[in-house]
């Protein structure tokens, strides 16, 4: 007899089907075990993982610097610093917390520090601190001033930084040995202002001391009261207009400094100049004399003025690049050029003009205004 057909629901093996779903298993139980693992992970900022403790800052190196300068403060504790902040108007210091170590923290002084000697105050993640002693180097600096012509009483506003602590200024001349105190009027973090002194020194620096130290500006200020005078609220001794085309007259629309200025119109196209003649007592030449300084304001636009003399080898009217003056429009422009490297006055010569020429002006008519021309020694 024949055996009946089997009725069973059993499978045939199938070899391939196995070697997927062993395949299947393997990925997902990888899978499993790194969810569990991130899941295990602890958030961080990058840093270094240390014990949080006490911190104790044991030396700095070094104990005195400038904005900007680079710093290591030793100890034990440091390698969870999370601030660095300086006492004085608590300035924050920026510093990268993967360099730490637990003994060593670098980091630079902030630009904001104020000067003088103050704590430096570090604190870790729970908050415990600990200071050090440390002296920023903020010297004075001056980058500009409302003026750099002065007589006794004239006030100057100084803009520059590190000024709030300013203790002492006084136009001064180390090599005359001359020191001639201001009076300190106001102060702050980027600005000084000053009343200044009746001096012996015909032009000087400022001497300017605060809590880090004394500095001399770049910047030399000249004095009225010991100058020649060409200009000032008036036209100087002996001088008189001798502009081409409109004469150049004094006004109280527009100064400087004191209570009036000299202004003169260019008419469009003329080529014209301000001029200033002394006729009655012509100027001397001294070899002292080594500036011609003072203000103009400008016009409309950006100009070039000329300074021209009839003491100079080219002669009244001429134009030399050695006596230019650029004048930015709409402000008042200082300018101080030494003689000697002018075409101004040839030894021997007397001054008798003093003139401002103007190539153009070409669209249209122009006014400047002209305050404190002088001659210095």
């Amino acid at each position: 007899m024949s055996e009946p057909e089997s009725t069973s629901n059993t499978q045939i093996f199938n070899p391939m089907k196995l070697t997927c779903n062993r395949a299947w298993g393997l990925g997902f139980l990888t899978l499993l075990a790194g969810m569990v693992l991130t899941s295990c992970e602890e958030d961080t900022d990058g840093s270094p993982s240390f014990e949080v403790g006490t911190p104790v800052a044991t030396q700095i190196m070094p104990d005195s610097a400038a904005g900007g300068g680079t710093v290591t403060l030793l100890g034990t504790g440091l390698g969870d610093i999370r601030s660095i902040v300086f006492e004085k108007q608590e300035v924050p210091a920026g510093f990268q917390p993967t360099l730490n170590t637990d003994k060593a923290l670098i980091f630079r002084v902030p630009t904001e520090a104020a000067g003088g000697v103050q704590n430096i105050i570090v604190t870790n993640s729970a908050g415990r601190s600990t200071t050090i002693p440390f002296k920023v180097l903020a010297y004075p600096t001056i980058s500009d001033a409302s003026n750099y012509i002065f007589s006794k009483g004239t006030i100057i506003t100084l803009t520059g930084n590190n000024l709030d602590d300013v203790t002492a200024v006084a136009v001064a001349d180390s090599v005359k040995g001359i020191s001639d105190a201001a009076t300190i009027i106001s102060k702050d973090k980027k600005q000084l202002v000053v009343e200044m002194p009746a001096s012996t020194l015909s032009r000087g620096t400022l001497s300017i001391t605060n809590g880090t130290g004394r500095i001399r500006t770049r910047q030399e200020f000249v004095n009225m009261d010991l100058a020649y005078k060409i200009f000032t609220d008036t036209f100087g001794a002996g001088f008189a207009n001798a502009s081409w085309g409109d004469a150049a007259t004094v006004t109280t629309k527009e100064k400087k400094d004191g209570s009036a200025s000299l202004t003169k119109t260019y008419q469009k196209g003329n080529w014209h100049l301000t001029g200033l003649s002394n006729w009655s007592s012509a100027i001397a030449y001294s070899p002292d004399y080594t500036y011609i300084t003072g203000w103009i304001k400008g016009a409309s636009a950006d100009y070039s003025l000329y300074i021209t003399t009839d003491a100079g080898k080219a002669g009244f009217g001429d134009f030399v690049e050695a006596n230019r003056v650029d004048v930015k429009a709409g402000v008042w422009n200082y300018f101080k050029i030494k003689i000697s490297d002018m075409d101004f006055w040839v030894p021997g010569k007397k001054l008798t003009q003093v003139g401002f020429r103007i190539k153009g002006p070409d669209k249209q008519d122009e006014t400047f205004y002209f305050d404190d021309i002088l001659l210095v020694k």
